[in-house]
């Protein structure tokens, strides 16, 4: 478990090719307050960057947690603290993405449709879902973070081709 305290008026969003976006996350204690505030900042950050999730390697920490737009009230949001996921359907579905810490880079990804989502709240509570609706690829791609993965890892190779000079120049911008 990582234990440490944040100023959560600090945490910024990164872009890539920061290295933590690139890194697979630790778990987190769900039941410390400071993970909590975290979380809650997060949901805030998520809004004012007008994206429908966010994952804490976006804001510089290596933490297995991500908020996301809650599907039954678009104005509040959900945590989930060291999530799993399990694939609940057989049928794959291709859609655009994009990710707020590769701007202005989007391109179809593969992903399962149903998922069952497991972890914790925003009070360290257990939490379970499941969904074969749009949330469900949120959850997939906020995941994916905590894992190092990128949309760029995912995309199709043509969508790859078509983004290049915009990955390129991130890279150059570092």
């Amino acid at each position: 478990m990582l234990l440490m305290s944040v100023d959560t008026q600090s945490l910024s969003l990164l872009i890539f090719p920061s290295p933590i976006l690139l890194q697979r996350a630790g778990e987190v204690d769900a039941s410390d307050r400071n993970v909590q505030e975290v979380a809650r900042r997060m949901i805030e950050m998520m809004f004012e960057q007008n994206g429908v999730g966010l994952a804490a390697p976006q804001v510089g920490l290596s933490w297995r947690l991500f908020v996301t737009r809650n599907p039954e009230d678009k104005e509040s949001g959900v945590v989930w603290m060291n999530p799993t996921l399990e694939v609940t359907s057989t049928d794959d579905d291709i859609e655009e993405e994009g990710c707020l810490s590769l701007p202005e880079i989007r391109g179809d990804v593969r992903r399962p449709t149903g998922i069952q989502i497991s972890g914790f709240d925003v009070n360290g509570d257990p939490a379970q879902e499941s969904s074969d609706e749009f949330i469900a690829r949120v959850w997939q791609h906020e995941n994916d973070h905590l894992d190092g993965i990128l949309i760029i890892n995912k995309m199709s190779s043509m969508d790859r081709l078509i983004n290049r000079q915009l990955i390129r120049n991130l890279e150059r911008a570092v």
